[in-house]
């Protein structure tokens, strides 16, 4: 392909994509407030389309994309584009899986010691006059099992991650987990209802399909201990939020922590009332070096493609 192409850059990025993209001669237009209505007026003009979260590249709108050679997102999830319709009309679909997976781990690093120690509360409850010394007697991550949900970029990150703090590994994947991984980090690796069962603390890493739909419903809560936390910055969908509700408000287990939602905005979300859920908006791969990584990683790719590299 020829570098002199148009780009139409719909959401918010690191300015760095732009900058590379320029430097190799390509023409960008960067609209990061651009609406549906407007992308379905301007996608036809372009043959590189870049979008984030924020915009989602339904059927309706690819079927406009007549020049589009590629589309790219900015993250890892591909949930917000319609990867069969863009295969239909011929447009390769490319990600950065890179960027985002040591600013999710450590996200979820964040999660579970605040958990551990009702860091949020603590903070809280100063704030209102209280000083809860005595009360808020915490548990240390070291030595409890951690039970991570697919073992792809982010999950073997995280386990890497949970290692240093001597935490033991139980793992679950649909693909097999290479021995070599599993011998460095020391992971055991289970079925998906004895990792349930067993862990102190369970961390999903999982992409939205049919098949994760409600991976976490009311049978498998009622299978974990009464002290275990679970923790998701993978997509809600994967959690029946109504069972995690009612599970967490009875004490059939500890706590959660949680990303993502069935719902983004979760404003009004009742999860949000328990006082044993800590809930964050969306932000595990907000971070400056995750958001220039990721933008980095796009730009590359883009011109590897057009170079016919990969």
């Amino acid at each position: 392909m020829s570098m002199n192409q148009t780009v139409l850059i719909c959401d918010q990025v690191d300015k760095i994509l732009n900058e590379i993209l320029q430097k190799n001669g390509l023409k960008v237009t960067y609209e990061p407030e651009i609406m549906p209505d407007q992308i379905k007026e301007k996608i036809g003009n372009y043959e590189i389309v870049i979008v984030r979260s924020r915009t989602k590249l339904t059927k309706d709108l690819i079927e406009k994309a007549d020049k589009c050679k590629i589309i790219a997102r900015v993250g890892v999830g591909l949930d917000n584009i319609d990867v069969d319709a863009a295969k239909a009309k011929g447009i390769r679909v490319i990600n950065a899986v890179e960027g985002a997976m040591n600013a999710v781990a450590e996200l979820v690093l964040g999660l579970m010691l605040s958990l551990a120690r009702e860091m949020p509360r603590a903070d809280r409850e100063i704030r209102n006059g209280k000083w809860l010394k005595k009360e808020l007697m915490g548990s240390e991550l070291s030595g409890k099992y951690l039970g991570v949900v697919g073992l792809g970029n982010i999950g073997k990150k995280l386990a890497r991650h949970a290692k240093a703090l001597n935490m033991n590994i139980i793992g679950y994947d649909v693909i097999p987990i290479p021995d070599e991984f599993s011998r460095e980090v020391g992971l055991v690796k289970a079925d998906l209802d004895t990792l349930l069962s067993s862990a102190d603390y369970i961390s999903f890493h999982v992409p939205f399909t049919p098949e994760t739909h409600h991976l976490v419903n009311a049978q498998r809560l009622s299978t974990m201990k009464k002290t275990t936390y679970i923790i998701n910055t993978s997509r809600g969908e994967i959690i029946d939020e109504d069972a995690l509700y009612n599970a967490l408000k009875e004490g059939k287990i500890a706590g959660a922590a949680l990303d993502v939602f069935e719902k983004e905005p979760a404003v009004g979300n009742k999860l949000a009332t328990l006082p044993n859920v800590i809930c964050t908006p969306h932000i595990g791969a907000q971070t400056r070096e995750a958001q220039a990584l990721a933008a980095n990683v796009i730009a590359e790719k883009i011109i590897m493609i057009l170079r016919g590299v990969i």
